[in-house]
């Protein structure tokens, strides 16, 4: 008898509920008791100032929430479980919504709203409506079988990275698909910290200067970013057509996550600026590279992965940040994406190392392991 597989539908709920405390909470400055209940919003009159953007961004933004969290208690598979669903993930939403408004009242920047508590409970309870409607239309029942036609038995931590990749594409970087600069960051970081203390003599002193990526080091850079989720596809894939099937889905995903970057931070008609030359000969040997391997065993395909992010880490935190990151970053502060900018910044930043540490795992687990992509 096959064992059940482990649903993706709870970690990617635990991680979306994240980005809402990250999106509810942001910039995290200037807490302060401003002399009134935390609860008082709750009895707060209509706002006179609204716009149909707020109330669809409000709704919109609690409906994956909700969905996820149904579809996990979907995956259980008892009786009853569309109702169960139902209940949990409103209590779950209307409660993350509360103890985001609320701590809102402790946060001058942001101001709590009972409109926008209702508004998120109801964009929980929507997400919900439609996953209890899909499994009754024999969707989840559907998903199920896919899945376990399509991956292998541990292929929940790889679908929620593959997931996750266009998301963490969407705050331009220096490079095309090159995700993880954080060395430059992280020293200057560092060392704000440690200033005016006795550790910063500890701080090691870089013994480089950066210097911007020569057009060959770029194009390796942009072949390998768009050649690692690729491989983390394979991974998880069960056989080669299963691969094959993957193979331009997730390319065409970063391509579009990379124009709807574009698009957001410098206007849609610099929508495909982006993509020059050396972006368009790194994604051809992407794909070129993407073929040959299509018949490789998953081990190698996983070792291939590690030395292929390392390589690309190493040579991006030996550039400085792009020219036009500040520029950027003032579009998205100062725009409608001020909630979403650090979180979409984060997750470019840590998506590569959290590739690294689940490979790491699954090329270290023991017992049985199909060594070879079946055709």
């Amino acid at each position: 008898m096959d064992m059940p597989h482990k649903s993706a539908a709870l970690p990617l709920a635990l991680a979306y509920a994240a980005l809402i405390v990250y999106a509810s909470l942001y910039p995290f400055a200037d807490w302060r008791d401003q002399g009134i209940a935390p609860w008082a919003y709750l009895s707060a009159p209509w706002p006179k100032y609204w716009t149909g953007f707020d109330f669809g961004v409000n709704v919109a933004g609690y409906v994956p929430f909700g969905f996820l969290c149904a579809l996990s208690v979907l995956r259980t598979g008892s009786s009853h479980s569309v109702w169960r669903a139902l209940l949990r993930a409103t209590v779950a939403g209307a409660a993350i919504a509360f103890a985001m408004e609320t701590l809102q009242s402790y946060l001058p920047a942001r101001i709590p709203s009972n409109v926008d508590l209702g508004l998120n409970t109801a964009g929980t309870v929507l997400g919900a409506v439609l996953a209890a409607a899909l499994e009754r239309l024999g969707a989840i029942a559907h998903w199920s079988r896919v899945r376990s036609q399509w991956f292998v038995e541990d292929a929940r931590g790889g679908l929620v990275l593959l997931a996750l990749w266009p998301f963490a594409l969407l705050f331009p970087a220096a490079v095309t698909f090159g995700l993880g600069q954080v060395f430059e960051r992280l020293e200057t970081t560092i060392s704000e910290w440690l200033l005016d203390t006795p550790f910063i003599d500890w701080l090691p002193v870089r013994q480089f200067e950066l210097e911007p990526l020569v057009p060959a080091v770029e194009l390796l850079c942009v072949m390998l970013g768009a050649l690692v989720p690729c491989l983390l596809g394979y991974l998880v894939a069960r056989n080669v057509v299963q691969r094959a099937v993957l193979l331009p889905l997730i390319l065409l995903a970063g391509v579009a996550a990379s124009a709807l970057s574009a698009a957001m931070s410098y206007g849609p008609e610099h929508a495909w600026a982006w993509l020059d030359l050396p972006v368009q000969v790194g994604l051809a040997a992407a794909v070129f590279a993407g073929v040959l391997l299509l018949f490789a065993p998953r081990r190698l395909c996983g070792a291939l992965l590690l030395m292929g992010l390392v390589l690309q880490l190493s040579l991006l935190n030996q550039a400085p940040e792009s020219a036009y990151f500040a520029q950027t970053l003032a579009t998205w502060e100062q725009g409608r994406f001020i909630r979403f900018h650090g979180l979409a910044q984060w997750l470019g930043w840590g998506w590569p190392f959290a590739v690294l540490v689940y490979v790491v795992a699954a090329l270290s687990r023991r017992g049985p392991r199909p060594e070879h992509a079946r055709s």
